[in-house]
């Protein structure tokens, strides 16, 4: 099972494996939002929604319903 972005806990890191481009807007990509990138959820919003995350040092909220379509790996895996 593949685990994505909104799969991530508080304080839990991974690497950006595969991003749908269809469901992702262009801005989430030029900010980082790229296969092989790290990631780090940093602090979700009251209601799980947005979530803040760290990609490769750049600090930005996405919704979780454009969170579930970027998949990632975790070292726990």
């Amino acid at each position: 099972m593949s685990l994505t972005l909104a799969d991530l806990k508080r304080g839990q890191q991974g690497i950006i494996t595969d991003v749908s481009s269809n469901q992702i807007p262009l801005k989430l990509l030029e900010m980082g939002c790229l296969p092989g990138n790290s990631v780090e959820l940093v602090q979700v919003a009251p209601f799980a929604d947005p979530m803040y995350l760290n990609i490769n040092g750049s600090h930005l909220a996405i919704r979780k319903e454009t969170a579930i379509h970027i998949l990632i790996e975790t070292s726990d895996e």
